[in-house]
């Protein structure tokens, strides 16, 4: 029994240096969290802020109504533009994507395709549907504003024509992505830039309409420059995984992997949207911020 108790004292030894070990670390973390939570009270409200937002879910949600509005929205397109507005968007979704092969000829199958056969498979009625369905996209991003800013949904009557007009002003943009990165002829030394300028500006005034008014412009400026900041860079990764991804999921699996890996895209950039709208909301609703942008105060209450 000597031998057993000379024997298990070693063990037992070190277990407890373990569990001491152990519980000093977990004490330094907790002390380590309060002081980061005294000293940066931001973290905190923009942790528990992430979660009210509830951000993977809002942001899946936004890349499904987006990719469900796109698709329709690319057959509507091509059967009443004008041949010259067709040519325009493949190549800005060329500069945009860089895609090329099997992706580019999918692409130039429904854009350069037979205008007449086009218009006859889409119809009037279902023109029709294709507009109403694809504000659920906006909706979407008016769900998400809102959250992020913790206020409301605004009436019908005040709400319902912005969803047009925001899905209209971004096909403009869309249109305008090919000559834009180009510098309209003058290089990416100046198409960079202006890009960069547009995208500040498209998601300050997102917010601005969605929001119906009921904010000032300044307090959403840091929303907006963070989220164009973000796109921008986005757009220019776009062009060396997009392709590759796009063309090998066609080979491999037909159409229906090329589904999987545009929603995947779309949901990353919705991710990113969500993260860097609610990240501002934050940060300009911090006091020495609120004070300069006149941004309001926290509600008592988030929105459920």
């Amino acid at each position: 029994m000597r031998a057993d108790r000379e024997s298990g004292s070693p063990a037992d030894g070190g277990k407890s240096g373990w569990r001491g070990r152990a519980a000093d670390l977990k004490a330094r973390l907790l002390r380590l969290r309060s002081t980061a939570e005294e000293r940066f009270p931001v973290i905190t409200r923009l942790t528990a802020h992430l979660i009210a937002v509830n951000l993977l879910d809002s942001a899946t949600r936004l890349a499904a109504q987006a990719f469900l509005t796109a698709v329709p929205l690319l057959f509507l397109v091509a059967s009443i533009a004008p041949q010259s507005m067709r040519n325009q968007i493949i190549d800005s979704v060329h500069d945009l994507f860089g895609i090329h092969g099997a992706a580019d000829h999918e692409l130039k199958k429904v854009y350069q395709a037979n205008p007449a056969s086009l218009q006859q498979s889409t119809g009037a009625v279902s023109a029709l549907m294709v507009l109403l369905s694809a504000t659920a996209c906006s909706r979407a991003m008016q769900r998400l504003c809102q959250r992020a800013w913790h206020m409301p949904s605004a009436g019908a009557r005040v709400a319902a024509w912005r969803w047009p007009v925001w899905l209209a002003v971004w096909l403009v943009v869309v249109v305008l992505q090919g000559p834009l990165r180009e510098g309209f002829g003058a290089g990416l030394w100046l198409g960079v830039p202006l890009l960069l300028i547009l995208e500040v500006a498209v998601w300050w005034w997102t917010q601005h309409l969605l929001l119906a008014a009921r904010l000032p412009w300044m307090p959403l400026l840091p929303g907006a420059v963070l989220t164009g900041v973000a796109m921008t860079a986005l757009s220019v990764i776009a062009k060396f995984y997009v392709p590759a991804a796009l063309n090998r999921s066609l080979d491999r699996y037909g159409s229906l992997g090329a589904v999987f890996t545009v929603l995947s895209w779309l949901i990353g950039l919705c991710v990113v949207v969500a993260l860097c709208i609610t990240v501002g909301a934050v940060f300009a609703r911090e006091p020495a911020v609120a004070r300069r942008l006149g941004s309001p105060a926290w509600p008592n209450s988030p929105e459920k």
